[in-house]
Parts: structure tokens; sequence; C-alpha cells
């Protein structure tokens, strides 16, 4: 591996990660995600050298963010209507033993949550939704959520504000 690959593996690898989570959030298609973090990881490889910034992480996500809107834009003007629908419920029971602790009816109130969480959060639009999850899921500061958004912290402060007041206000009316 010549010395730049070293680099690239060094700063970009450890977030691959949060590139997938990002990319399956905001595409609701965790098939769709890997195919957006592999092309992600080859553009930012391919430009890697171009890179100077002092946040791989952030920078990574904003290339996450934008192969996922491509993807996004391009399944609109196609109008696209996937054949297989991916249920996160029936991932979330694979990838997430339950805990042996847990009696049979926890374990199903633990799984209900998470799925109207996952319903909750799949309703938000796009920029609500990307905003939360790089905010609470990979626990990045205001002004990092900003680099990759492309917009001022401002704006992510509002829609932070908004996603979180949709969620209680979901929760509330299912309550």
């Amino acid at each position: 591996m010549d010395r730049d690959g070293a680099a690239f593996a060094r700063l970009a690898l450890p977030h691959l990660d949060a590139a997938y989570n990002l990319a399956r959030w905001l595409l609701r298609d965790p098939v769709a995600a890997e195919d957006v973090v592999q092309d992600a990881m080859l553009r930012a490889l391919t430009y890697f050298a171009s890179f100077r910034g002092a946040n791989p992480r952030a920078w990574l996500l904003q290339i996450v963010r934008n192969a996922a809107h491509d993807r996004l834009a391009a399944a609109a003007r196609a109008r696209e209507v996937p054949l297989v629908m991916h249920d996160d419920e029936d991932e979330t029971a694979v990838n997430e033993p339950a805990d042996p602790a847990d009696d049979p009816e926890t374990a199903l109130s633990r799984r209900q949550d998470r799925a109207a969480l996952a319903a909750a959060l799949a309703a938000l639009p796009v920029e609500l939704r990307e905003c939360l999850v790089l905010r609470e899921l990979e626990e990045m500061s205001y002004r990092d959520i900003a680099e990759v958004t492309g917009v001022p912290v401002g704006t992510v402060m509002s829609r932070l504000w908004r996603a979180r007041r949709a969620l209680l206000c979901r929760g509330e009316a299912q309550a």
C-alpha cells in the first residue's frame, strides 16, 4: 500500500460505520446504503490527495451525504419502485439479539419501541433526519454537522429543534 493509501486507511476507515449509518438513515434501505458507502469511499480515495481539512470524519460524511442525495435524486428522476421492501424491524431482530436477561414481554416492548422510533425517523424530511442522525447517533458537534450538510450552524440548530419537535408530536399523537 502506498503512503496515500495508508494515510487514507488510517483517516477514513475508522469512520466507515458512521458513513453506513448516515447512508442507511438517509436512504432507508440497507442495501442501497452499502452501495452508496462503497461509491463514497471510492470518491474519497480518488480525491484524498486534495484533502486538507482537519476533520476527516466530517469530510467523509459530507461525501457520503452527497452520494446519498445523488442516489435519492436519481431515484426521484427515474421514479424507481423497489421490487423488495426492506423491513427495519426484521433487520433489527436479526442484528440485535435479545438481552438474555429480558423476559419475553420486555423484549417485545423494546422491539416495538425501536420499530416506532425507526418509523418516526423515517417519516422526517431528509434534511431534518440527517441532522438528527448526525447529532444523536453519531454524536457530532453542531459545527461539524454544519460542515457536513453545508448549512450555517443556526440552520443546524433549527433543523434539530424541528426534528425533535416532530418526534415529540408524533409520540404524543400515538400515546
